[in-house]
């Protein structure tokens, strides 16, 4: 829940305010390590690094981005991305641009998981020291994405085998079979099926579509076809 003092801000011209800025700062260090997350006030201290690039701190982007991957499909990372500056994510040699190297990092991350690529995602996140600094301050982070994966993979599939499975959550033995059965509530079957209870995003139904046409509104249709331009 939004902290009323957060609320009071938002709701007011105090949002435009350069001097909320260290509030919202603290703010998105509170969502890290309280494991919340507030989009809304995320994105208005984007704003307002917008308008006072003086003010910005690279370690509260990368925060916040960090943020916008837990709560994927959402498009919230692809509406932070657009209040950075326009250049971020262009190919640099600059060893000193480093906010430039965490985005397109994350930016690599966001792309495997909204493409479904978990197993390549958790490689990615192992792949460099810098993954792992970036995602530090996000407690709880591998199980928040563990999380949102089950639930895109129960969106979409009602049994899946148990070796893919443990890739797209990079969990393996007793590790993976209590997340499946206390975490899921899903069930384990012959050892190597795992099976998702039907809810409505992975439920078959048949869908009829019917149209209802009346005669005149056809007659008119072919009378405008017949007729010849004046």
């Amino acid at each position: 829940m939004r902290p009323e003092y957060i609320a009071n801000i938002l709701a007011g011209l105090e949002r435009y305010n350069p001097e909320t800025t260290s509030i919202f700062q603290d703010y998105v260090q509170q969502q890290c390590e309280s494991r919340t997350y507030d989009c809304y006030a995320n994105l208005a201290l984007l704003k307002l690094y917008q308008f006072n690039p003086h003010l910005t701190k690279d370690e509260t982007i990368t925060n916040i981005l960090v943020k916008a991957l837990t709560v994927f499909p959402a498009p919230d990372f692809s509406l932070c991305l657009h209040l950075l500056p326009p250049n971020i994510l262009l190919p640099t040699t600059s060893a000193a641009d480093t906010l430039a190297e965490a985005v397109q990092k994350l930016h690599t991350l966001s792309i495997l998981l909204e493409s479904g690529q978990y197993k390549e995602f958790w490689a990615t996140l192992d792949s460099d020291d810098l993954y792992a600094d970036l995602v530090a301050d996000c407690v709880g982070f591998e199980e928040l994405i563990r999380v949102r994966i089950a639930m895109a993979t129960a969106q979409a599939a009602r049994e899946v085998d148990r070796k893919v499975l443990e890739g797209w959550i990079n969990m393996e033995g007793e590790d993976f079979e209590g997340f499946v059965r206390e975490v899921c509530q899903w069930t384990i079957e012959d050892g190597d099926r795992v099976i998702i209870p039907v809810n409505n995003d992975n439920e078959a139904k048949t869908t009829v579509t019917r149209e209802n046409v009346k005669f005149d509104q056809f007659s008119r249709l072919v009378k405008r076809a017949y007729e010849q331009p004046a």
